[in-house]
């Protein structure tokens, strides 16, 4: 039997979770989330845990996977989901206007991203030390999906470059970078 599909999920004070048999809907303090169900997985409720059965060996890989998007969703509602970017260059920067995003990050023009809804965008500036300017975005959210997604897609821009490790970071991201030509 899967490990993490047999773990039990605390259902904590104000949240709310309907099952129907295709779906799950956790409604908590900052929202709702709807979570699909596998075929061959049931959930049910039992002294304020959410637990999640299969019905038969069928759905066996889907166990897990089941119960950690049903324990995703509850976390996202209660708490929620961040994922931090460094952006690192000199006259790169970001600016958060409305519902996007306008990017510098070297090109010959701005670049603009959508805010998609359900995520939050916030820009702050830091200088450090170190010569380079650094600016922090922090994505946030209540679906841990979406939040990573547009974290990568906001990555994806304008990736790190190998030796002098501009661009735009994962906050915990570590970086190796190339020795250069006179680095022997």
């Amino acid at each position: 039997m899967s490990r993490i599909g047999r773990k039990p999920i605390p259902i904590p004070a104000g949240v709310t979770v309907t099952i129907a048999p295709t779906h799950l809907e956790i409604t908590g303090p900052k929202g709702t989330l709807r979570t699909p169900v596998p075929p061959g997985i049931r959930f049910r409720l039992q002294d304020g845990t959410l637990v999640a059965e299969r019905e038969d060996d069928e759905a066996k890989a889907l166990h897990g996977l089941a119960r950690a998007l049903a324990a995703n969703a509850v976390r996202g509602v209660t708490e929620g989901y961040t994922k931090e970017l460094d952006i690192v260059g000199i006259g790169y920067k970001a600016e958060v206007q409305g519902r996007r995003i306008v990017f510098s990050l070297g090109y010959s023009h701005p670049i603009e991203f959508p805010i998609p809804d359900g995520i939050d965008v916030k820009v702050e500036r830091r200088n450090k030390p170190i010569p380079e300017y650094q600016m922090t975005l922090t994505v946030s959210g209540i679906d841990k999906q979406l939040v990573g997604q547009i974290a990568a897609n906001i990555r994806s821009l304008r990736r790190p470059d190998a030796y002098k490790g501009k661009g735009i970071r994962y906050a915990d991201e570590v970086l190796r970078l190339k020795p250069g030509k006179t680095g022997k």
